[in-house]
């Protein structure tokens, strides 16, 4: 007799590398590993201390204190500039936000090297993490700016909200794009989280945060669209214009005007756009890079 039993037929599946799962779309369906991470990260930052998240709102108000008492009040450079501190907090918000992002996501895959070789996860968690507790940080400090916006007769429109949200992931494209590039680098030569320390330098002087667009626009002219070109200005403004702008009264707008200055660059939204356009392409050349690296880490760390 014939055995009549049906077997179940075994699906040969193909072999695929374990870096076949990965990239940043792994990154983001591992959701309840990513929130681990984050939290893991918030909390080790803040152990022993007895202030805690209070930090948050110490670190970057002291470097207000110090850039606005400077550049402000010691030099008068901007006595021109209405409602100069807040200008200069909104800029330093997002300066903040990036230097974290890409300072902390270069070194975060050295920082958690014991996970990357024991665990089977995308790599590129280690800096998404970094960036997502950067933004964490942001919150307090867009509570302190909005506060001061209120008090000088700040009211939220929808023009700028929109530019808000711009900024914010344009910063979190173009942060995320260094550390992924960088996080991969520092892995084969350690020198890379000391260019790093060197190029974030430059971020505070490379966007309009303790002068204004007013004063590019009116040295540079028409050239002053190349300026332009730096995503980061670019956030910078937009924040600028979610929050400083508002504050600004329609009189003193009026008297740049007349001067012949120009507050915000013209088509800034559309700027915007095209800013977050290319973050994103760089982002996903990053990524490909990236790639291309994470499968020699493990025998490096």
């Amino acid at each position: 007799m014939t055995d009549t039993t049906a077997q179940p037929v075994r699906e040969e599946l193909p072999l695929r590398p374990p870096s076949a799962d990965n990239g940043l779309l792994a990154v983001f369906q591992r959701r309840y590993l990513l929130r681990l991470l984050v939290r893991r990260e918030i909390s080790a930052r803040y152990q022993g201390s007895f202030l805690g998240l209070l930090w948050s709102y110490i670190n970057p108000l002291t470097q207000f204190f110090i850039y606005w008492f400077v550049i402000g009040v010691l030099f008068q450079l901007h006595k021109d500039v209405p409602n100069f501190p807040i200008h200069l907090f909104a800029g330093l918000i997002l300066v903040h936000f990036f230097v974290e992002t890409f300072g902390a996501g270069t070194r975060s895959i050295m920082r958690n090297k014991a996970l990357v070789v024991k665990m089977a996860m995308p790599r590129e968690m280690f800096p998404v993490a970094t960036m997502l507790v950067s933004l964490y940080h942001v919150g307090p400090q867009v509570v302190i700016l909005m506060a001061a916006c209120l008090l000088n007769g700040w009211t939220p429109d929808l023009t700028g909200m929109v530019s808000l949200v711009l900024a914010l992931l344009i910063i979190a494209s173009i942060g995320l794009s260094g550390a992924l590039l960088f996080s991969a680098a520092n892995v084969f030569f350690r020198d890379f989280g000391n260019i790093v320390n060197v190029l974030t330098h430059f971020v505070r002087f490379g966007v309009p945060m303790m002068y204004p667009y007013a004063m590019v626009h009116e040295r540079f002219g028409r050239f002053a669209d190349y300026y332009l070109l730096n995503p980061l200005a670019d956030a910078v403004i937009l924040f600028q214009r979610a929050f400083w702008i508002g504050t600004v009264s329609d009189e003193e707008q009026a008297k740049f005007a007349a001067k012949g200055e120009v507050l915000m660059p013209d088509h800034l939204l559309l700027h915007g756009v095209a800013a977050l356009a290319g973050c994103l392409v760089i982002l996903g050349i990053s990524q490909l890079v990236f790639s291309r690296l994470e499968n020699k880490i493990p025998e490096r760390l």
